[in-house]
């Protein structure tokens, strides 16, 4: 089973759960801490969910660098991980952290998915971090919106970020990334206007 028919089973679980709501998008590969590290999939609505997948021929060598960093910034994280994974992940990763099993269907690379625990919220988001996802210019955007953007509007992005987390409630900083987000062009090679 390689990461390529885990992805896929995970995509079409999404676009099948998803079908019709356009207050969600579903990102591959979405970069935190300034791209130095990347989900594979993220959903964006009323929280941030993260996706990592562990296939068959996976390591879980990165694992607690990935746990640590993905813990900063999203609501939700689920493991969907190969059969030979599971029991070291159960043992690795927060008991917050939904685990999902992909076990190899048949022929063809298909995979079944089997939820083996239940995400539950994240206890501890990073307000610095959730708000070092924007770019420098939504990050002055939201400033504005909420009259901090005086003083700020020549600062560079670091410092748009640290006022950001400092200024605005968790729930109203987070609300306002995910809104950011879900609207975001010209995003991860996609071409403006989609």
């Amino acid at each position: 089973m390689r990461d390529f028919d885990v992805r896929l089973a995970v995509k079409a679980a999404l676009a099948k759960k998803y079908a019709g709501d356009v207050r969600t998008r579903i990102v591959d590969e979405m970069g935190i801490w300034a791209g130095s590290a990347r989900i594979d999939i993220a959903v964006i609505n009323g929280e941030l969910t993260g996706y990592e997948l562990k296939s068959d021929r996976d390591t879980l060598q990165r694992l607690d660098k990935q746990a640590e960093l993905y813990n900063q910034v999203f609501d939700r994280v689920i493991l969907v991980a190969a059969t030979r994974h599971v029991d070291r992940i159960l043992e690795r990763v927060p008991a917050w952290w939904g685990v999902t099993v992909a076990e190899s269907a048949g022929q063809h690379g298909s995979v079944h998915l089997r939820e083996t625990r239940p995400p539950e919220l994240n206890p501890a988001i990073d307000a610095l971090q959730v708000a070092r996802l924007l770019w420098r210019s939504e990050a002055l955007t939201v400033l504005a919106k909420h009259g901090l953007d005086k003083g700020f509007r020549t600062k560079r992005a670091e410092l748009l970020a640290m006022r950001l987390a400092a200024c605005l409630p968790m729930r109203t900083l987070c609300g306002e990334v995910r809104q950011t987000l879900k609207s975001r062009q010209g995003w991860l090679g996609e071409p403006v206007g989609n």
